[in-house]
C-alpha cells in the first residue's frame, strides 16, 4: 500500500490525543494499514524539559521499533522532527508547565512526530499542537 506523508501525520496525530487505554487498539489498526505507530506521555516546566522530551521520543521510536537501534541515520530524523514540532509550540508555552503526550508514526519513507499538549496558565489551560515530518530510507 502506498501511503504518503498526509496519512501518517493523521496518524501520528490521532496517536497524540489519544487515551493511554487506547493505544493498544490505534497501534493494530493503523499496523494493519502498514503504519508503525507509538505514543509517549511528556510534562514539566518546557524551558527544562526540552531535551527530555527530544530523549522520551527517540527511546519510544526505538522500543516501539519505528526505527532500529543503532542508526544515526534514523535518529537524526527523529530528533529533527520532534525539533520542528516542539518550535511549533514554544512560543504558546514558552516558561510555563505543560503536559501532553507525543504522537510517532512511519510508514515507508515517512516520519512523523506531533507533539499534543496542554499549557497550564493558573486555572485556565490552553492548547497547542506541533507537528514535523521527515523522509527517510526504505527499510
Amino acid at each position: 500500500m502506498d501511503l504518503d506523508s498526509m496519512d501518517v501525520a493523521k496518524a501520528a496525530i490521532e496517536m497524540s490525543i489519544s487515551k493511554r487505554e487506547e493505544e493498544k487498539e490505534l497501534e493494530d489498526i493503523f499496523r494493519k494499514k502498514d503504519i508503525l505507530t507509538t505514543a509517549v506521555n511528556i510534562g514539566g516546566n518546557i524551558n527544562n524539559t526540552m531535551s527530555k522530551i527530544i530523549e522520551r521520543a527517540l527511546v519510544a521510536s526505538k522500543k516501539g521499533g519505528l526505527i532500529p537501534e543503532n542508526s544515526h541515520l534514523y535518529d537524526g530524523a527523529v530528533i529533527g522532527a520532534t525539533k520542528e514540532a516542539l518550535i511549533q509550540v514554544l512560543q504558546k508555552a514558552s516558561g510555563l508547565n505543560v503536559g501532553g503526550k507525543i504522537g510517532i508514526a512511519r510508514s515507508g519513507e515517512h516520519l512523523c512526530v506531533t507533539i499534543f499538549m496542554s499549557i497550564g496558565l493558573l486555572h485556565l489551560n490552553e492548547i497547542a499542537i506541533g507537528l514535523g515530518h521527515r523522509a527517510i530510507p526504505k527499510e
